[in-house]
């Protein structure tokens, strides 16, 4: 094997760690239930306008967001492909969920029928699911997703409109992914001026569980290769493939974590939130170095066809990585910003738990407020719609020089 192709079966692989913490495993429903039949369908008890609606309530991730919600007293639905995991997942519950399992389809027209207060969608790959649900929603039914996809936010706000029209909520992105970036950025922009410059990293310290990734994740993996590196330079979004805008920085514990570019969801809601001019987004499960700088380029290129998507996403399928713990005691996102006046500024949010159970608390804290009803017609990023509080209430603590 050539030093090239190793090195692009590394950083398949670690993206895909990447998935894993920024956004859960997940289940392909789109494609692997629309050949059930209606009766494949089953619907327990009476439906509540007050409960959430868990898409993917069995993986491990939905199966956090349920217990947090449980816990809260928030009345649940829960949804999985598996009757078998999915009475498992409500046995570890205290309340009685009305449990769902069948397809997509038949899963659509449920919805007009029971009215759900909150859609939690944990399934994906989210540019395909998060339009396909959000279409189907009724009028008033709130969503939110653990998306961290760059074309899913693109999707999901292209439905901004339809969604005041409906008086419904849309928050893509309640995950580590996004949550954690955006929360310190707007900390530490807020009250100043517009920056010149802004750069978010992520670095998730996440616990890797044995068990194979399967279709839905390896073809969110696969799915965001394609966009490669991009930035935001002089208010446009554009590609530098070769420029890996990679960085060593020390954390406020004296950690020193290495980031590299690759374009997903905290950029697009960096640069929301900044309306910086120009924007970087990095993370440190990204390769970095000379050769994934000329290597990864051509990898990226390649994925554009359908049919090295679909290759690459029947091989990375079938990956099973070793359960190892969490690398680090700590996860952490940054924000650093550069102001007209040559002034710089930079923030860090800490989280002591593993990125995975701060995806979880995210979720389930955005879940509830919109259960309550403390959203607004459109589409929100969670942060903007909620403050850079909200990672604080998920367990994140926000350290401002």
């Amino acid at each position: 094997m050539s030093n090239c192709t190793k090195l692009s079966a590394r950083a398949s692989f670690v993206l895909r760690c990447t998935k894993i913490a920024l956004n859960p495993p997940k289940l392909r429903f789109v494609d692997r239930f629309v050949h059930l039949s209606t009766s494949a369908v089953s619907w327990h008890l009476v439906s509540s306008a007050d409960e959430v609606l868990i898409l993917g309530a069995s993986g491990r991730t939905g199966r956090a967001i349920a217990a947090r919600l449980d816990a809260a007293g928030v009345p649940l639905a829960l949804y999985g492909r598996d009757a078998t995991r999915l009475e498992t997942a409500a046995q570890a519950l205290t309340q009685n969920p009305r449990l769902v399992t069948g397809s997509l389809t038949d899963l659509r027209a449920r919805l007009n029928e029971n009215h759900p207060a909150v859609v939690l969608n944990t399934v994906g790959p989210f540019a395909d699911t998060a339009a396909r649900v959000i279409d189907a929603l009724p009028e008033g039914t709130h969503y939110l997703d653990l998306s961290n996809e760059y074309p899913a936010f693109q999707a999901v706000f292209d439905r901004h409109n339809a969604a005041v029209a409906a008086h419904r909520t849309l928050v893509p992105g309640a995950g580590f992914g996004v949550v954690a970036t955006d929360s310190v950025l707007l900390a530490l922009l807020e009250g100043k001026p517009t920056p010149t410059h802004v750069r978010v990293d992520a670095a998730p310290s996440v616990a890797l569980e044995a068990a194979p990734l399967g279709d839905a994740l390896a073809a969110s993996i696969v799915g965001g290769l394609p966009l490669g590196r991009r930035q935001v330079r002089d208010g446009l979004l554009i590609s530098k493939p070769f420029d890996d805008n990679s960085a060593t920085v020390k954390t406020p514990d004296g950690e020193l974590l290495t980031s590299a570019n690759f374009t997903s969801g905290d950029l697009f809601t960096a640069a929301r939130s900044s309306q910086a001019p120009n924007v970087v987004s990095a993370s440190t499960e990204v390769p970095s170095g000379a050769m994934a700088r000329y290597a990864l380029p051509p990898f990226f290129v390649l994925s554009r066809s359908p049919r090295v998507r679909g290759f690459l996403t029947k091989r990375l399928a079938r990956v099973e990585p070793k359960a190892r713990p969490r690398p680090r005691p700590h996860s952490w996102a940054r924000a650093a910003a550069t102001w007209p006046d040559g002034d710089t500024g930079e923030a860090w949010l800490r989280v002591q738990a593993d990125a995975m159970d701060f995806t979880a608390a995210a979720a389930a804290e955005v879940a509830k407020r919109l259960q309550r009803g403390e959203g607004k017609p459109g589409v929100h990023t969670p942060c903007e719609l909620f403050g850079s509080g909200l990672a604080e209430a998920a367990g994140g603590e926000l350290l401002l020089n």
